[in-house]
């Protein structure tokens, strides 16, 4: 955690929150479509951290809407925190490839079930690399050069797997 006493989904969040008000679900849509090809954020992260801004005074809730839907709005404080959070050394990567842990212990697969498992990935990271190509593509026609820079690391990394998927035993 930074010294800012946020996470970087936190951070993520209130970010986001900038832009405007919005629900727990309308952040997870912004966070899927604008950070999804680099950066992962599950419901339950986005719904858990909610409160947890509230309580340390970064969002307030508006009023709740359809079907209880709850509004929140980044508060100054927040906008401080986050400023903070921006300049923090951001720390380490963490790799966590499901692809590569299954790989280093590919001597407990059975016959075929590596073969499956590569074209599958295969599948994903060539999907995957066309959806952050159009994306970082349209955020270049948008005037967003930060959003496409950030795309195309998603793009390098997809470019990547694919190679070492290549070199992969049982590709």
């Amino acid at each position: 955690m930074a010294e800012t006493g946020i996470n970087p989904t936190a951070a993520a969040l209130l970010g986001l929150l900038h832009e405007g008000p919005m629900t727990g679900g309308q952040l997870m849509g912004q966070a899927e479509r604008r950070l999804g090809p680099f950066w992962s954020m599950t419901r339950s992260q986005v719904y858990r951290e909610l409160p947890a801004l509230a309580e340390m005074g970064y969002v307030r809730l508006g009023k709740p809407g359809p079907r209880s839907s709850q509004p929140y709005a980044i508060t100054a404080s927040g906008k401080r925190a986050f400023s903070r959070w921006l300049t923090d050394s951001p720390g380490r990567d963490a790799i966590r490839n499901p692809i590569a842990l299954r790989v280093a212990f590919g001597e407990q697969h059975s016959e075929g079930q590596m073969g499956t498992l590569i074209a599958g990935a295969n599948e994903y990271h060539t999907a995957a690399l066309a959806s952050a190509r159009d994306q970082a593509k349209e955020a270049k026609k948008d005037g967003d050069n930060y959003g496409a820079s950030a795309l195309e690391f998603a793009v390098a990394y997809h470019k990547a797997a694919l190679t070492w998927l290549k070199t992969a035993p049982g590709a």
